[in-house]
């Protein structure tokens, strides 16, 4: 096995795109009878999960560590494995909410439910493309959730502890499903409540992206409550200072780095902390004229004017600050967490890897 010192996230990413096509080519061995349109619909599953910073499968396999390091190479790869169900989880997620955001693109290339639009369009098929677009993208994801689960069930650990992971996995599931209709909700409302906001960041994101997974990896491990507590005190408020630096990267974000228009989580309506925070502090007039430019096309003169009157508001300023004490938080509950030493070196490192992303 190797030493933390020779812990490589490049090489760990690698084997977790393997073990995925691997899994995937055994789905489309199966699905081959059903002939040209199931192999488009596979085909779409891999460009889905394709790229990422693998935050989900890492804070899992780490999870586990904490408690102990596999015993072999075959309890290490049933680990990856098990770890690598939650990036389909989360493709399934981002599949789902390209398509509710009608977000035209995910990592520089068209969305799911744009691509499938396209290839309608392309073929000269009846009906509507968009609405054909819709029933694929809704379908993908469905599909992407089923496989996470199957992915888990047969990672081949032993069944107590695969069972106490599925228990985990099953209310992951239940929670970032839930928040996401949260988030759907406060959008429809016009919501603008800091408090609300973070409700809808813990359950629709933190929790099922760093917490969540920890506990997993505790569960496959057969850890105790105490280090799964422990982790949960560094890796919920580490969650929430992820998602708020994604905030910010939908607002002020490069294109070139995150794959998305400029400011579109305001083009999308996004009722973000950020946003929350900003409508709090402007003048009443300003903020009347952020909250009605929310969720309508903007051009790039007009995203513009919205950063700045986000940037003048003290609302970025206000998110940044969080950031760092989540951080900080986060930071001092591993540090006095009864774990490995070699994970508490890595969770550290994840830390700043998940929160200093550039904006």
């Amino acid at each position: 096995m190797a030493t933390t010192t020779a812990w490589d996230a490049d090489s760990f990413r690698t084997r977790v795109q393997e073990t995925l096509e691997t899994f995937v080519d055994e789905q489309a061995e199966a699905l081959a009878p059903l002939g040209d349109d199931a192999a488009r619909l596979v085909a779409a599953s891999r460009g889905a999960f394709s790229g990422g910073k693998r935050f989900r499968a890492m804070f899992c396999y780490w999870g586990f560590r904490a408690v102990r390091p596999p015993r072999d190479e075959a309890e290490d790869d049933a680990l990856l494995q098990a770890a690598s169900a939650l990036e389909l989880l989360h493709a399934s997620a981002l599949v789902h909410d390209d398509y509710m955001d009608a977000s035209d693109t995910r990592r520089g290339k068209p969305s799911v439910h744009r691509a499938f639009s396209a290839d309608h369009r392309q073929a000269g098929w009846r009906g509507s493309p968009e609405q054909y677009g819709a029933a694929g993208a809704i379908l993908l994801g469905d599909l992407l959730l089923s496989w996470s689960d199957e992915m888990l069930r047969t990672c081949e650990l032993p069944g107590e502890v695969l069972l106490d992971a599925l228990r985990c996995f099953d209310l992951t599931r239940t929670e970032v499903i839930t928040g996401q209709f949260l988030d759907v909700s406060v959008q429809a409302r016009g919501d603008t409540d800091v408090e609300q906001s973070m409700r809808v960041l813990r359950y629709k994101s933190a929790k099922y992206s760093i917490e969540r997974p920890l506990h997993m990896g505790v569960a496959l491990a057969a850890g105790g409550d105490d280090v799964r507590d422990a982790l949960s005190a560094y890796g919920l408020p580490l969650g929430e200072a992820f998602q708020l630096r994604d905030d910010l990267l939908g607002v002020f974000g490069d294109p070139e780095v995150t794959g998305k228009p400029a400011g579109d989580d305001l083009s999308e309506g996004k009722r973000t902390v950020l946003v929350a925070v900003a409508l709090a502090a402007l003048p009443d007039k300003d903020a009347k004229l952020l909250d009605e430019a929310l969720g309508s096309p903007l051009d790039g003169r007009e995203v513009a004017e919205l950063q700045r009157m986000i940037e003048k508001s003290g609302a970025h300023a206000e998110v940044e600050r969080r950031i760092e004490e989540l951080t900080a938080e986060s930071l001092e509950a591993i540090d006095r967490a009864t774990v490995t030493d070699d994970s508490r070196e890595i969770l550290r490192a994840l830390a700043a890897a998940a929160t200093q992303r550039v904006v």
